[in-house]
């Protein structure tokens, strides 16, 4: 992933998890990370992995298209 779809995709992600009235520690909780990985994911420092995609799109019910900016 390119930096800016990785700065995208962390905006996109801070507003769902904003949306459901989380922080990001409950959201590290849930998915079974460190605090330091989600936040990662979230400030698009590093690309997500397949499976960490799909279990987003799960958890929000939004597609992967949407996370990666390729829909509203």
């Amino acid at each position: 992933m390119d930096k800016s779809l990785l700065a995208d995709f962390g905006k996109r992600l801070r507003t769902l998890r904003e949306e459901k009235g989380l922080k990001q520690r409950e959201m590290a909780e849930i998915m079974g990370v460190k605090l330091r990985q989600y936040q990662r994911y979230e400030y698009g420092e590093v690309g997500v992995p397949l499976e960490v995609l799909n279990f987003f799109a799960d958890f929000f019910g939004v597609t992967t298209d949407y996370l990666l900016g390729r829909g509203e």
